[in-house]
């Protein structure tokens, strides 16, 4: 597989790992709890996720040259830095303690979504630089 197929594969399997992050609360509490939790931070993990999904669609794009790869690039590094930057901002803002008896099973969750919030920024930059635009 050449590197401008491998690099989108590769950011569309983080943006779904980002997704699969953001969910995971709702698989353990309820969703008023999840609400609260997702609500107490500077900015909500979910528009992470909504920019995610969106990322997903870029990222196929650029992987069956569907559009002009410059585009796709410049448009995955700015989704992928925004999905980080959302991640981090929540991980470090965020209180753990309103989820009440599920805290100790999600305490890491936050901190799981900011490491996996860089894949994408990374496959984005691997995709630039493999399209020699960095």
């Amino acid at each position: 597989m050449d590197q401008t197929k491998a690099a989108p594969t590769v950011g569309i399997a983080g943006c779904l790992l980002v997704l699969a992050v953001v969910m995971w609360p709702y698989l353990l509490e309820t969703a008023s709890a999840v609400s609260t939790y997702y609500g107490s931070g500077a900015v909500t993990p979910l528009a992470a996720g909504l920019l995610a999904f969106v990322s997903v669609i870029v990222f196929a794009a650029g992987r069956e040259e569907r559009s002009d790869p410059a585009t796709v690039a410049g448009a995955a590094l700015v989704f992928g830095l925004f999905v980080l930057v959302i991640a981090v901002l929540f991980a470090f803002t965020a209180r753990v303690d309103v989820l009440g008896g599920a805290a100790a099973s999600l305490s890491s969750q936050r901190w799981v979504l900011a490491a996996v919030a860089v894949l994408p920024l990374a496959s984005a930059v691997w995709y630039a630089r493999t399209l020699r635009l960095l």
